[in-house]
C-alpha cells in the first residue's frame, strides 16, 4: 500500500533505491557508505544510525515529561538486547560528552529467574557473575535479587499507594529551571569532581559504592518456588504468574530504595505481541496500562517504557555495531513449540505476518498507541478508591452488567457445569422428597480453596488461578492480603445496613 506519510506518492523524502538494488549512500548525510537498511530504502551509515538511535530515545523521554530532574529511576535489566540497549542509552546520556545530559539518578535491578527456568545452581552462578560484571562497568548502583525473595515480601506490596504528582508542563519547566540554577551555582562555587559526578548520577570512582548483591540462596524458598510453578497446569498461566511475581519484586526494590520511576525494556515488537496476547487473555480493559508509555497502577512508582519506539531489528543492529554486552538467560518458553502457550502462538503469528508484510508490527503498535485510560466511577462509595485486583493491581473489571460479554461468559460456564439429570421423579430427576435439588446440582467446578480468591481478582487473573491445582504454594504476602480484604469485606457486609448512602439526604431537623 502506498502511504504518503511514509514517503510514498505524496512524500517529500528523496527517491528510494529500487527494490533489489543496493543504496550507495547514506540517506541522511548523503556521504558515508551505508552499513544497514532499517526499512526498504532507509539506508544509514554507522554514525548517522547512532545519532538516529540516540535522538529517538531522548525524544521519547522529552515529549512525555514524566521524569523530573533529580528523580531516582530504576532500570529493569534482564540481560536481553532491549534492556541492555536501554542501559547503554542512559549511560551515554549521563556521560561527559553528551550534548544534553539526562538529569535523573539511575539504578539497575536484575531478577534471577533461574530456579523457574530449570537452571542448576552452577549455571545460575555463572549468569550471576556475567550480569554483575556488566552492571559494575556501568558505574551505576545496582541490585541483584532472586525470584525466591518474593516469599519474603510484605503484604503492603499489593496496595496501590496514592501519589499526588504534578505532571503539568509548567511545573516540569520550573523543576528544570531550578535544577539548572543549582548546577550553575555549584560550578561557580567550585565543587569537587566527586560532587559534580554525583549530580550526574555517575559513581566516582567505580566500584567504591556498595551494591545490593544477594547472599546464598535459601534452599527452602527455591523448593517452594519450584513447587508453586509445578502447581500451574499450563505454560500460559506460568508465564502470567512469573510476570506478576517479577513485577512485585521490582516494585519492592523500587519502594525500599526510594525510586519513583521504573524503566522496562519493552520494544515495539514486544509491545505489539503483548497487545494481542493480552486481548486473548481477557486483559482488554488494561491494554493502555500494559502497553502504553507509562503505567501508574502502583501510584507512587511509575513504570515507563522508553524503548517502545524501537523495533527488535533496530535494537539488534545497534547492539551489534556498538558492542553492547548482553547475557542470554533462558525463559519458560525457550525451545517451546509455537502452540505451547498463547504467548508463543501470538508471537509466531505476528513474526510470520511480518515476513510477508513488513508493516504488520508497526500497524499493531500504532493501533494500540491510540488507547488511553479513563477514570472509573467509584460507584456508591463516592470518592473512595476503586477495588483493585489482588495480583496485577488493576481496577477490577468483573462487575456484571446486563448484556455484557462477561455476563454471557459466566452464564455459559454455569450452564456447562450443571449435573446431567438422573432417573427419578424429583425436580432434577432425584428422589421426590429431596429438597434444594436444583440449587445443589450447580457446581462451581472450582476447588474449594480457590473460590474465595476469585472475587478479589480481575477476569484475566481468574483464568490464571483456575489453572492452578491448589493455592497453598502462593507466597505468604498474597494469602495475608487476601485474608485482610476478605475480613474487610465481611465487616462491611455486617454494618452495611447502618451505613448512609451518599445520595441520601439527612432529614431536616
Amino acid at each position: 500500500m502506498c502511504e504518503a506519510g511514509e514517503g510514498g506518492c505524496g512524500g517529500g523524502r528523496p527517491a528510494r533505491a529500487p527494490r533489489g538494488g543496493r543504496p550507495v549512500k547514506c540517506m541522511k548525510c548523503k556521504e558515508g557508505p551505508p552499513v544497514l537498511i532499517i526499512r526498504v530504502g532507509d539506508a544509514f551509515c554507522k554514525a548517522c544510525f547512532k545519532d538516529y538511535f540516540v535522538h529517538k530515545f531522548r525524544a521519547t523521554l522529552g515529549k512525555n515529561r514524566c521524569i523530573f530532574p533529580g528523580e531516582k529511576v530504576l532500570l529493569a535489566f534482564s540481560g536481553g538486547p532491549a534492556s541492555s540497549s536501554m542501559v547503554r542509552q542512559v549511560q551515554e546520556g549521563l556521560s561527559r560528552d553528551a550534548a544534553k545530559k539526562l538529569r535523573f539518578k539511575p539504578g539497575i535491578v536484575f531478577v534471577d529467574e533461574g530456579a523457574v527456568c530449570g537452571q542448576d545452581l552452577e549455571k545460575r552462578r555463572e549468569v550471576h557473575s556475567q550480569v554483575e560484571t556488566i552492571l559494575r562497568a556501568t558505574g551505576f548502583p545496582f541490585h541483584l535479587v532472586h525470584l525466591e525473595e518474593v516469599f519474603d515480601l510484605p503484604g503492603s506490596i499489593l496496595c496501590s499507594i496514592s501519589h499526588n504528582a504534578t505532571d503539568d508542563g509548567q511545573s516540569y519547566k520550573e523543576a528544570v529551571d531550578g535544577f539548572i540554577q543549582r548546577q550553575q551555582q555549584s560550578e561557580r562555587t567550585g565543587d569537587s569532581l566527586p560532587g559534580q559526578l554525583s549530580e550526574l548520577s555517575v559513581r566516582y570512582p567505580p566500584g567504591k559504592e556498595a551494591a545490593d548483591v544477594p547472599g546464598p540462596l535459601a534452599v527452602s524458598h527455591t523448593s517452594e518456588l519450584t513447587h508453586l510453578f509445578r502447581a500451574v497446569k499450563t505454560l500460559t498461566a506460568r508465564e502470567e504468574l512469573l510476570q506478576t511475581l517479577r513485577n512485585h519484586l521490582i516494585l519492592h526494590v523500587a519502594r525500599t530504595n526510594g525510586y519513583t520511576k521504573v524503566m522496562v525494556g519493552d520494544s515495539c515488537t514486544r509491545v505489539a505481541v503483548k497487545l494481542l496476547t493480552n486481548l486473548c487473555l481477557g486483559r482488554g480493559a488494561f491494554l493502555a496500562g500494559d502497553t502504553g508509555f507509562s503505567d501508574s497502577r502502583h501510584g507512587d512508582v511509575l513504570v515507563l517504557r522508553p524503548m517502545r519506539e524501537y523495533s527488535a531489528k533496530e535494537i539488534t543492529f545497534y547492539n551489534r555495531l556498538f558492542g553492547v554486552p548482553a547475557v542470554f538467560t533462558p525463559s519458560l518458553d525457550t525451545k517451546a513449540p509455537d502452540r505451547a502457550s498463547i504467548h508463543r502462538l501470538i508471537e509466531s503469528f505476528l513474526y510470520k505476518l511480518q515476513l510477508e508484510s513488513p508493516s504488520t508490527i508497526s500497524t499493531v503498535y500504532r493501533t494500540g498507541e491510540k488507547l488511553g485510560t479513563t477514570p472509573r466511577d467509584a460507584g456508591a462509595s463516592g470518592d473512595a478508591e476503586p477495588e483493585r485486583c489482588l495480583l496485577c493491581l488493576c481496577h477490577l473489571d468483573t462487575s456484571v452488567v446486563d448484556g455484557s460479554s462477561l455476563q454471557s461468559t459466566l452464564l455459559s460456564e454455569e450452564l456447562c457445569q450443571k449435573m446431567p439429570p438422573s432417573a427419578g421423579s424429583g425436580c432434577c430427576g432425584g428422589p421426590p422428597n429431596q429438597t434444594g435439588c436444583c440449587k445443589s446440582s450447580l457446581t462451581t467446578g472450582i476447588p474449594l480453596p480457590q473460590a474465595p480468591f476469585l472475587p478479589l481478582l480481575c477476569y484475566s487473573c481468574r483464568l490464571t488461578v483456575k489453572d492452578m491445582t491448589c493455592l497453598e504454594p502462593l507466597p505468604p504476602y498474597v494469602h495475608s492480603e487476601a485474608e485482610r480484604r476478605q475480613r474487610r469485606a465481611a465487616m462491611k457486609q455486617e454494618i452495611q445496613e447502618f451505613l448512609l448512602e451518599d445520595e441520601e439526604e439527612l432529614p431536616a431537623s
